[in-house]
């Protein structure tokens, strides 16, 4: 969270010329990449530590007693610290690294079925859930008889906390939502929401896949038990992801893979298991894009978080005001916190021939689902095109979409 004290602007033009990719051009016009919610692009700064990692001192982590290893160790080790800092989490042995959100949305799934989650027992999601914090729900639910409970949204994303107070029992296990739709960009009220879960005595978990890279996350003071990431919403590499879980939560979940790294003891008879964060990062683990996950949160925080979002934030109200004079483009979801992720639809026209349209004019957008078909049902669509913007966006990408738009609509309207 910002101390209050005054954001210097961000310098756009400066931070752009870090992206190699955004100097291509795509049909002969200058590349305005506006999918940064479903994977943002890379800056230098993660470019070359993963290079410099692959040219210079790369070997497998952990157990190695020579000097390439124990280097390449140290830079794993040192970006689970990087991570724990970012999210303010109490040690870096909170942090997993996984291969993706999904992945860990998978982990903490297998993990609370093995041990803390049966027949009966209650799960409360939201419709504005992405499928990774839905579908592996709902293996429990086939798998372990679970229930699931569904919490609705406004047609902002707003929760009304009377209704999802009123959706827990003592049957009521975990909480699984998203602290900022993928769809919508409305921001969930996370403290209050973990408050009335541990009063039910239910653990929380949070899809910050949207919310890491838009503004401050304090695990801390949100107090959630597990909180998830990916590395390449966050200007780092596919590949990996981030569970971050309290350690008291964490202690008693069994592995959900096999392998090296995780155990402590094997025998012919008997095997016992390595304490977290290792006991879940079976194998050898994402070793290069960890590290480059630890050089982008880096970079981040050299840019300044608050200073990235304050940029945004200017984005999406600049591209608000402009969509709204288009009497012919329906915008999805206005929340007062709402982050610069814009669905939208044109009037008479498909979400898949709208960005194929944009795309001709240089302009990339998302179209479909989003992986969000409960949250499509509840806004009464199949599908949207969706613009987000990220720290290298600028005003002149606003108006690229809003003249694409244009176009758009003077073909299929």
């Amino acid at each position: 969270m910002s101390d209050g004290s005054p954001i210097t602007p961000l310098d756009v033009e400066a931070l752009r010329k870090e992206f190699p990719i955004l100097e291509r051009d795509v049909y002969g016009k200058r590349l305005v990449y506006l999918d940064s919610a479903a994977s943002a692009q890379k800056p230098r700064a993660v470019i070359d530590a993963m290079t410099h990692s692959m040219e210079h001192s790369y070997a497998n982590v952990h157990r190695g007693l020579h000097l390439l290893s124990n280097e390449t160790t140290a830079a794993y080790e040192d970006a689970r610290k990087t991570v724990a800092a970012f999210l303010n989490a109490r040690s870096a042995d909170e942090i997993v690294f996984t291969s993706g959100g999904t992945d860990a949305f998978n982990l903490v799934s297998y993990a609370m079925g093995v041990s803390e989650i049966g027949e009966g027992d209650e799960i409360i999601l939201s419709v504005a859930e992405h499928h990774s914090n839905i579908v592996p729900w709902h293996l429990l639910r086939e798998r372990k008889g679970a229930v699931l409970k569904w919490l609705d949204v406004s047609d902002d994303g707003g929760i009304d906390l009377e209704a999802y107070r009123a959706l827990f029992t003592d049957k009521t296990k975990l909480v699984a939502l998203s602290h900022m739709s993928n769809v919508l960009g409305a921001t969930t009220p996370a403290k209050e929401l973990s408050r009335i879960a541990h009063e039910h005595g239910a653990k929380i978990l949070f899809d910050g896949c949207q919310a890491g890279v838009h503004g401050s996350v304090d695990v801390q003071d949100i107090d959630c038990d597990f909180y998830v990431m990916t590395g390449h919403k966050l200007y780092g590499p596919s590949g990996v992801g981030v569970l971050y879980g309290k350690m008291d939560a964490l202690k008693p979940l069994p592995p959900f893979k096999g392998g090296g790294e995780m155990i402590d003891l094997v025998t012919t008879e008997t095997v016992t298991y390595n304490d977290p964060p290792h006991r879940f990062e079976a194998g050898t683990p994402p070793i290069l894009e960890a590290i480059g996950l630890g050089a982008s949160l880096n970079w981040m925080r050299d840019k300044g978080v608050e200073t990235i979002a304050a940029h945004e934030a200017r984005l999406k109200t600049h591209v608000l005001e402009e969509l709204a004079k288009l009497n012919f483009v329906r915008v999805f979801g206005r929340a007062e916190d709402k982050a610069p992720i814009i669905a939208f639809t044109v009037e008479g026209a498909h979400p898949h021939d709208v960005s194929a349209i944009l795309d001709r004019t240089g302009v990339a957008v998302r179209a479909g689902h989003h992986c969000a078909q409960p949250l499509m049902q509840r806004l009464g669509v199949s599908a949207t095109a969706r613009a987000s913007f990220a720290a290298y966006n600028t005003h002149e990408d606003v108006e690229a979409l809003v003249a694409g738009l244009h176009k758009t609509h003077q073909m299929l309207g």
